[in-house]
């Protein structure tokens, strides 16, 4: 029995990566729902930077939250999701962000997650990954 051909398979993969894109789509509108009703302004959503995407970019006060955004059945799972490397490209993007922006250079620039898990309101973790600034 041989499995589907090469051609098959470009098509599943593309339906798949399609479904992943609205999926989190999703959850990122999700989650900026969440902040707003915990007194958050949403600035802007899958912000491109030379050092990475940033899926949030919210303002309470003082603090500019980075906010990445996770959709895993845990929030451990969504926690050790984000590597290392990603946290540091996204802390490199958000001070670039913030020196380009004269309104925001005063802010106390952040990480934080907001983990969606199925059947449950969107969790925010502030200050996830702290340091690195």
């Amino acid at each position: 029995m041989t499995g589907p051909g090469p051609g098959r398979l470009r098509e599943t993969r593309r339906l798949r990566g399609g479904q992943a894109r609205v999926s989190g789509h999703r959850a990122e509108v999700w989650a900026a729902l969440a902040l707003m009703l915990k007194g958050y302004r949403i600035l802007g959503f899958r912000l491109r930077t030379r050092q990475g995407e940033i899926d949030l970019l919210a303002l309470k006060g003082p603090v500019l939250a980075v906010v990445e955004v996770k959709r895993r059945q845990t929030l451990e799972a969504a926690l050790e999701a984000v590597l290392p490397e990603q946290r540091e490209r996204l802390r490199r993007a958000a001070m670039s962000l913030a020196a380009a922006r004269p309104s925001l250079k005063d802010c106390v620039v952040r990480l934080d997650l907001m983990a969606l898990s199925p059947g449950k309101w969107p969790r925010h973790v502030p200050d996830a990954w702290p340091g690195g600034y």
